[in-house]
């Protein structure tokens, strides 16, 4: 027969991996779309920005850019993956940048990254919009 300190042990560690297993999935919160609205830390872990124009719109919504020194700029690259999409084209609003996404062609686009805060983009209708986070 177990004792209650083994069987305790054991509990808690199932509880443990049950968590572990189930962070991935908690750490995305998904918007009405299904889509992730989290910040995707890819670039602020020097890892390619990029974002994807599909048939819900951008993924990822928001994508956190590490702030860098005076006139510096990160490059972001966005795809096109459908036809069945308005988001034929980027824009930027308080940058002015309009810049067309022919599908499944890389398109990139430079955007300041040397003060913090929030860029957002959207498509040419407004329908999808989407967020670079500069901190």
């Amino acid at each position: 027969m177990m004792r209650s300190s083994s069987r305790a042990t054991v509990r808690a560690s199932v509880v443990v991996l049950a968590a572990v297993a189930l962070l991935p999935a908690c750490s995305k919160k998904a918007d009405a779309s299904g889509e992730s609205s989290a910040p995707s830390m890819l670039g602020a872990m020097g890892g390619p920005l990029s974002v994807t124009a599909g048939e819900h719109g951008f993924t990822p919504a928001s994508l956190a850019i590490p702030k860098g020194g005076p006139g510096s700029k990160a490059t972001v690259t966005f795809v096109r993956t459908t036809d069945k999409t308005c988001a034929t084209e980027v824009v930027f609003p308080d940058l002015n940048i309009n810049k067309p996404l022919p599908l499944n062609e890389a398109v990139n686009v430079d955007v300041p990254s040397d003060v913090t805060r929030t860029l957002t983009f959207q498509c040419g209708m407004a329908m999808y919009k989407g967020a670079l986070v500069v901190r």
